[in-house]
């Protein structure tokens, strides 16, 4: 017997499947990294038959892959040493909504806009916004943020209380539904960002925010990258209660005109977006527009209805897809990094200047708020990979110079691999250590990031 077979007799044979089609669709990411196909692919409802998973791969000493949307950018759910892919669609039910407590508890498989379409019945909504339509056990796996972290945070903020699977099948939970504690070790902040190395997630508690009485979003743009930074530096300084400032570059705002059929202006722009209360907003927005006057902005916009904002962060959240329909043939290869944010106009300009010295075609968006950034680069993989991995290799260490980090959101995966030594230096040894104490034959997500 094999452990398709022993998994198949464990569970039910339609749960588990070699079917080639199937096999095909857990091959990849949405990243540039090289395809490879899993021996099966399992579908289990409960943590109790993710654990049935485990135990048999256990077993057969197979790997096990855990599989949200395939959305994930660095490699992390590409399964190269083939075993078993742990797909958690079927687990995508909201188990619980505790709207005194502000929290929420959910399976792995529930997708962003699933959770958000269910807490607007309690005016609520999860503020971790990474663009994608992801799944919150993916979402956790990677650490993500997105555009709204400047203000609320990013995931290992939100998750109050995990349920996780381990490498000999145990089922566990970390955590409380307590605001905070002073209780042993930071388990969960441990597995947020483990990508699946250290175990599997079948259940979350994640800390909500109440829906604001008021939103504002707006659109400025400036000659330069330069006065759009310090434009964002001052409003922080200002203690205005931002809730996303986003930098485009020139170039990504061209695509975005062609893909999202927009008219802005083909300068460096931000993206801004305001919570709060009516009164409140109303005097921020005088604030802001002294503010953006003095770092010399061109043009300012302002977008209070609901439709106008949808547009404009669709405009934003399209720029990937802009690169990547605008230039047929090529693949995409997107960075992430996040450095201290005193020193994020001088790592924009370093990028551009980098970018235009490779002759690739690329172009440049952040998280101004949080310095995390990230340029897209649509590349010609027989002719010009190694230039864009040398330019990759080039914005990390820029970034580690700085005192920054190779990834801010996109996790590790197997591309940023090769520079934990060099972030960490000797504190790797003590992720190696916990790995191996924790997973000793090395069957969760085998490869990645460590």
């Amino acid at each position: 017997m094999n452990v398709v077979e022993a998994m198949q007799k464990k569970l039910d044979t339609k749960k588990v499947t070699t079917n080639e089609t199937v096999l095909e669709q857990h091959s990849g990411d949405e990243s540039y990294h090289t395809e490879h196909q899993p021996e099966a692919v399992a579908f289990p409802e409960n943590a109790q038959e993710v654990s049935d998973i485990i135990k048999v791969a256990g077993e057969y000493n197979k790997p096990v892959v855990p599989f949200g949307v395939a959305s994930s950018l660095e490699g992390s759910v590409i399964p190269y040493d083939s075993g078993v892919v742990i797909d958690f669609s079927e687990m995508n039910q909201i188990l619980e909504v505790k709207e005194e407590d502000f929290l929420v508890r959910v399976q792995p498989g529930v997708t962003l806009s699933q959770l958000n379409q269910e807490l607007k019945k309690y005016g609520l909504f999860f503020p971790v916004d990474p663009g994608a339509d992801a799944t919150l056990g993916g979402m956790a796996a990677t650490n993500a943020s997105g555009t709204m972290s400047v203000r609320y945070g990013i995931m290992r903020d939100q998750v109050r209380s995990l349920e996780v699977v381990l490498a000999d099948g145990a089922i566990t939970k970390t955590g409380s539904l307590a605001v905070k504690s002073s209780s042993g070790y930071d388990l969960n902040g441990l597995l947020i960002g483990s990508e699946g190395t250290l175990g599997c997630f079948t259940e979350l508690t994640l800390q909500v925010t109440g829906i604001p009485e008021k939103i504002v979003a707006g659109r400025a743009s400036f000659l330069t990258v330069d006065d759009a930074v310090e434009a964002v530096q001052a409003i922080k300084q200002s203690g205005i209660q931002i809730a996303r400032v986003e930098l485009v570059d020139a170039a990504s705002i061209e695509h975005i005109n062609w893909f999202s059929e927009t008219e802005y202006r083909e300068e460096a722009t931000l993206f801004l977006e305001f919570h709060g209360n009516e009164a409140g907003l109303a005097q921020d927005r005088t604030f802001v527009e002294d503010i953006l006057r003095d770092f010399k902005c061109q043009h300012l916009e302002f977008e209070a209805d609901t439709a106008g904002r949808n547009r404009l962060w669709e405009a934003r959240h399209k720029v990937l897809y802009a690169y990547v329909h605008g230039h047929p043939g090529k693949r995409l290869m997107i960075t992430d990094v996040c450095v201290p944010t005193s020193t994020f106009a001088g790592a924009i300009k370093d990028a551009r200047d980098a970018v235009d010295a490779s002759g690739l075609t690329g172009g440049i968006a952040g998280h101004a708020g949080d310095g995390n950034y990230h340029i897209f680069l649509m590349i010609d993989v027989e002719t010009e990979m190694e230039k864009a991995i040398q330019l990759n290799e080039h914005i990390v260490d820029y970034a580690l110079i700085q005192g920054g980090t190779c990834t801010g959101e996109h996790g590790v995966g197997i591309g940023k691999k090769k520079y934990q030594e060099r972030e960490h230096g000797a504190s790797l040894k003590m992720m190696q250590a916990i790995k191996k104490a924790i997973d000793p034959q090395n069957i969760m997500n085998p490869g990645k990031v460590l």
